[in-house]
């Protein structure tokens, strides 16, 4: 081992809010291995925090949806092109990206390239979309640090490096959830049976759901009038969209909430949302939910060219079947949200059997990911080439 190794230099890239909540929790069980170590590269506040020295600020980088992407390109290649000058300069030992595959695997390609050793922490949904991609991953990448067990199974059938170090959400939200202490902090009527309405958390999201999910909010309360609705908003913008909408619907009883979208989930009987990481949320707070998906009409049709997979929720690809109801496209109708959250409301018994099975899940999924993460770094650190 060289001397480099008790200090050495270790390069993250991070490019949203999530994988900045990754990295720092990386970070901090790296430097417990190695008390020297200094920190590079590009992450947000919480990394920062954790004594990373940003080559720019992360928002940058935050942009999604096809088109939101296109035109910020020119500022994202550049961007690209600057992070992966700077890191052929410093040379680290290794070079981790955290999710944003799109703007990280080309990079690690670059430097893998140029001989650096690269690391990918979040893997892409390749099993889903694009399978070919794994093609190239392979070339890009010494190691893959996987948060679910499915992903990890299809990264050892390609023979890609691999390791599952479960999901570092899986270990902050608790096995048992206190719905009665959620609604007391939310405000929220004690007993009413409760329905968290959580249509996304960017414009084109809320858009696409939030006026279908608002049409079965309407159905629902006439047809059970003591129901109570919560919706979190995931900023101010998101916040004033969802008002407007809702100013068409003066007597609904809904409560909107900034932020606290796990506490607004854990306060739930029943919780309608949009499909994506949320949904893992969901099932880690353990409710029953409905998912919905929508999509403008040209990106679906290509994605559906392009889906490999049978489901588009976390919950479902985690339990390998269809465990809470996916409403996608044009199948998400006012019919079939009502007929969905009904089934959860007037089948306690089948809820308390999905909960367990959410249970079971949560506990494979536990176990320190920052801590397995560090582990599967450092020994690809200590490997000499």
């Amino acid at each position: 081992m060289g001397q480099r190794m008790d200090a050495p230099l270790i390069a993250l890239i991070a490019g949203e809010a999530s994988g900045d909540i990754l990295g720092a929790g990386l970070m901090q069980s790296l430097q417990a291995r190695y008390p020297g170590a200094r920190f590079i590269g590009v992450g947000g506040q919480e990394m920062a925090a954790a004594g990373l020295e940003s080559l720019f600020p992360m928002e940058k980088l935050s942009v999604m949806g096809i088109t939101e992407v296109l035109s910020h390109l020119p500022e994202l290649l550049r961007l690209r092109k600057q992070l992966v000058r700077f890191l052929l300069r410093e040379k680290p030992d290794v070079v981790i990206g955290i999710d944003s595959p799109d703007f990280t695997l080309p990079i690690a390609r670059r430097l893998h390239d140029r001989g650096l050793k690269t690391v990918h922490y979040v893997s892409p949904s390749v099993w889903a979309w694009r399978q070919g991609r794994i093609k190239g991953i392979k070339k890009s990448i010494d190691l893959m640090l996987c948060l679910l067990p499915f992903e990890a199974r299809f990264y050892e059938e390609h023979q890609v490096p691999v390791a599952f170090v479960g999901h570092p959400l899986a270990d902050r939200v608790p096995l048992e959830t206190d719905s009665a202490a959620a609604r007391r902090q939310l405000g929220l009527e004690a007993d009413a049976t409760t329905v968290a309405v959580l249509p996304g958390s960017r414009g084109g999201e809320v858009g696409q759901l939030m006026p279908a999910f608002l049409d079965a909010m309407v159905v629902l309360n006439r047809q059970r009038p003591a129901l109570q609705f919560v919706v979190p908003a995931a900023n101010a913008a998101r916040r004033e969209q969802i008002e407007a909408l809702l100013a068409g619907h003066p007597g609904l009883p809904v409560t909107v909430i900034d932020g606290e979208s796990r506490t607004v989930m854990a306060a739930a009987d029943v919780i309608l949302m949009a499909s994506g990481t949320a949904t893992l949320e969901g099932l880690l707070v353990g409710k029953p939910m409905v998912v919905g998906y929508r999509v403008g009409a040209v990106t679906f049709a290509i994605a559906s060219r392009l889906v490999k997979s049978e489901f588009v929720s976390l919950p479902n690809l985690l339990c390998r079947e269809e465990m809470v109801p996916e409403l996608i496209q044009d199948g998400l109708t006012t019919d079939a949200i009502v007929a969905s959250v009904e089934h959860w409301l007037d089948n306690p018994d089948k809820a308390r059997a999905l909960i367990s099975r959410f249970q079971a899940v949560h506990q494979q999924l536990r176990g320190g990911a920052s801590e397995k993460a560090a582990e599967a770094v450092s020994a690809l650190l200590e490997r000499t080439p």
